[in-house]
This record gives C-alpha cells, sequence and structure tokens, in this order.
C-alpha cells in the first residue's frame, strides 16, 4: 500500500455516520492519512448522536474515548487564536482553524458550501471524493477495509452488501468502486 502522507480534518459531519466515521476511521488506522479534529468537532458530533437518540451519552463517552485511545495525536489544540482570522462561514471558522493549526491539507466535510474561503493550501472535500481519492490510491487496501467493517460487527451482523449499501447514502461513488472491485 502507498501510504499517504497528508493531513486531514475530519469535521462533525463525517464522524455522526457510523459507517461513514468507520471506514474513515479504518483507512486513517491503515496509514491512508492522518486524521485530526478537535474537542469541538468530537462534542459537536457526540451531541447530535445522543440528540437523535442514535447512542447514550455513556455510548458517547466511550465512542470518545476509543477514538482517543486509537488516535492519540489527532486532538488539535492551541487553535482557537486563529479562529477570527478564518473567513469561511463563521459557524465552521473553528474547523479552518484546526485545520491551520494541524498543518491539514484537507478538510472532509459535507458542508463544502461552508468551506469555499480556505487559507492557502486547505482544501475542503466531501467524503465522496476523499474516499473515491484514496481508493485510486490503493483500491484493494480500500476494498479490504470495508469487507472488514463487514466481518468485525457482530451486533447486529452485517454483510459487506449491507455496509456498501450504507455507503452508497453518502458516499456512492465510492460504494460504487468498492462493489465493483469486490466483484471482479
Amino acid at each position: 500500500m502507498l501510504v499517504a502522507p497528508f493531513k486531514v480534518v475530519l469535521d462533525a459531519n463525517v464522524l455522526y455516520p457510523f459507517t461513514l466515521r468507520d471506514t474513515l476511521l479504518r483507512a486513517a488506522a491503515a496509514g491512508f492519512f492522518q486524521a485530526y479534529w478537535s474537542a469541538l468537532l468530537l462534542e459537536e458530533a457526540t451531541r447530535n448522536l445522543v440528540a437523535d437518540s442514535i447512542i447514550t451519552p455513556e455510548q458517547a463517552e466511550r465512542l470518545r474515548a476509543a477514538m482517543d485511545k486509537a488516535f492519540p495525536e489527532a486532538l488539535v489544540t492551541g487553535h482557537e487564536s486563529l479562529i477570527a482570522a478564518m473567513k469561511n462561514d463563521e459557524k465552521d471558522r473553528h474547523v479552518a482553524a484546526a485545520a491551520v493549526k494541524a498543518g491539514a491539507q484537507v478538510i472532509v466535510t459535507m458542508n463544502l458550501s461552508d468551506f469555499r474561503d480556505l487559507p492557502d493550501g486547505i482544501e475542503a472535500q466531501h467524503p465522496d471524493e476523499f474516499l473515491s481519492n484514496l481508493f485510486d490510491l490503493d483500491g484493494d487496501s480500500l476494498t479490504e477495509i470495508v469487507q472488514g467493517q463487514a466481518a468485525d460487527l457482530k451486533k447486529p451482523p452485517r454483510t459487506f452488501e449491507d455496509i456498501v449499501g450504507a455507503l452508497a447514502k453518502l458516499v456512492p461513488d465510492f460504494a460504487a468502486a468498492v462493489l465493483k472491485h469486490a466483484k471482479r
């Protein structure tokens, strides 16, 4: 596998959907990119998961703890003083500031319109574009990552097709590429 050395900030909206979050974090763990987020991004994602009754507050705490343990270097701090200088959408300036502080080249977000005016060297990518780009680097490994997701899920059990179907709702091009690759 070609290890991608770039740094990526994951917006709260890509940390919210379970299957997408799982795929992104597995790709980061496999060395495709270095994942970063702030405490505020994690809080936003888990707060919304709890508010939507997808997980309990206790499960939210376990999720944050598991992410911190798996990616101890991912938490960006000390970026607060940069927020006011960011020119993108006001409610997401903290995300751009975290990207600057982390030295990230990409912010993965579903809200591209909130990230139109970013500092030089940083671009926003929809998760479909981002994962498709990773797939282009190493389709075999990305397909194995999705197959591993299915194999690891026991409660409830999920098939590879279940995982690809869930991904297709959010990242259709990536899901189609993985499915096609798996069937060849």
